[in-house]
């Protein structure tokens, strides 16, 4: 079973995240959430999860260590409005020394319908250099448990899509 830094199971495969509400400031004059509110959406998400393997703020704090985001692909597939409860689901979808690749999922809470897709990659960084450096091992093998459980997923939809036009 794979177990968190102070020894809890995580039972959930995807991990997902606590239930969010969207917030007054986040809506756009359209009337829906502001395109940048869903990244912090997905960052709340993942922040639960670094926190649940062990390298959240504590992690920073403690050991020096921390996450950068290198690259991300969002899709916005339909509008979330003030008031609607939402939660983040993420796939680890492959990890090694350096690095965690990840596929979130943004849906509504209550009535389950996807709203946004987000794929990352993770870099982790020795905060005293502020370069990419290695996990240590005992984080590295709390990332290998949470990847081991997410390998028996089925890949998402979605996972890999590139920007372009449509093909006519």
């Amino acid at each position: 079973m794979t177990t968190n830094a102070a020894g809890l199971p995580l039972t959930q495969v995807p991990y997902r995240a606590p239930v969010m509400q969207i917030e007054p400031a986040w809506i756009d004059y359209n009337g829906h959430l502001n395109m940048a509110y869903y990244h912090v959406l997905f960052d709340r998400g993942v922040d639960a999860l670094w926190a649940e393997m062990g390298i959240g703020p504590q992690y920073l704090k403690t050991r020096g260590g921390s996450t950068f985001t290198a690259e991300c692909h969002v899709r916005y597939l339909r509008e979330v409005h003030l008031n609607d409860p939402v939660q983040v689901s993420i796939l680890l979808v492959a990890a090694d020394e350096k690095r965690l690749h990840t596929f979130q999922e943004l849906r509504h809470a209550t009535e389950g319908w996807l709203s946004a897709t987000s794929e990352n990659m993770s870099v982790h960084v020795d905060m005293a250099a502020r370069k990419t450096a290695p996990f240590p091992p005992d984080i590295r093998a709390n990332i290998a448990a949470v990847a081991q459980a997410h390998d028996a997923r089925p890949r998402p939809e979605g996972l890999g899509r590139k920007i372009g036009m449509p093909v006519k």
